[in-house]
């Protein structure tokens, strides 16, 4: 990795795909959606460890030398020499490792209000009405409750990454976390990118934010859930009512809790909005 590497992590529907498409514009970068090479990297934790009788003649060393190996070679004939930002909700679980691999990396978290979140979620399948979804085993019986407890489950979308993002905060590594609000993203572009080019010691890149292109049709058609990474072309804050019955919206008030008083001693940096 030439010109190094960081990482996109932290809360669906929270503008991960957003920042990458702003990001992909700056030349000297390569970002995207989530990436293979998370899975990979979980494949090959799990084929070294001692589930395989032949990891007793690997070395530690040898783990750490093939995990950074794959990033080298994924990488290599692409991205030589550009910046990756490579971007997968579990990268917030991986921390200590990363931490290793790659000391210099910072890791963005993308996070937004969960009430949010899950209305995003509940508009996108409101929207592709005729198309069950993948994030809900294709299941034609769903309700908006149903779906919004399958979601906030700790194996469900949004809970599994919002007890990583939590493990990641409050973890001897959280000094390596840069926090972004959707808010901020969305409200206030121009500002986010210069403070969080300033957090990752980048010089600055002039954006265009209203010609943000970022399609991803044909992972979408395969989930079932057409649009879940279609990029506005501009990028806007936009304001509207909550298609979540009020109690269940409500569920999720003080979710923030990167806001939270003890979690500002943590002194973890996070870009929000400021009118």
């Amino acid at each position: 990795m030439d010109n190094g590497i960081h990482f996109i992590s932290g809360l669906p529907r929270s503008g991960s795909t957003l920042l990458a498409g702003i990001l992909r514009q700056n030349p000297r970068f390569h970002a995207g959606m989530t990436s293979p090479v998370g899975s990979m990297y979980m494949a090959l934790e799990a084929a070294m460890s001692r589930r395989n009788e032949t990891a007793v003649f690997i070395s530690d060393e040898q783990r750490r030398d093939v995990l950074k190996g794959l990033f080298a070679n994924f990488y290599e004939l692409t991205h030589r020499f550009k910046t990756v930002f490579d971007t997968n909700r579990a990268w917030c679980t991986k921390l200590p490792a990363l931490s290793q691999l790659f000391p210099a990396a910072k890791i963005i978290c993308c996070v937004r209000d969960i009430g949010w979140i899950m209305d995003s979620v509940e508009r996108l399948v409101r929207r592709n009405a005729f198309e069950l979804s993948g994030m809900f085993g294709f299941e034609p019986g769903g309700t908006v409750y149903t779906r919004v407890n399958r979601l906030s489950s700790g194996e469900g979308l949004v809970g599994y990454a919002l007890d990583a993002l939590r493990e990641a905060f409050f973890g001897e590594e959280a000094g390596k976390l840069i926090l972004v609000e959707y808010e901020a993203l969305t409200r206030a572009p121009a500002d986010t990118m210069r403070l969080l080019y300033t957090m990752l010691n980048e010089p600055h890149f002039d954006h265009d934010f209203d010609n943000v292109d970022y399609q991803a049709e044909d992972f979408d058609l395969a989930l079932g859930a057409r649009g879940l990474h279609t990029v506005r072309r501009r990028v806007e804050w936009v304001e509207r009512p909550t298609v979540l019955p009020p109690a269940l919206f409500e569920r999720f008030m003080g979710d923030m809790f990167w806001r939270d008083p003890e979690a500002l001693a943590r002194n973890v940096p996070v870009i929000r909005f400021v009118p």
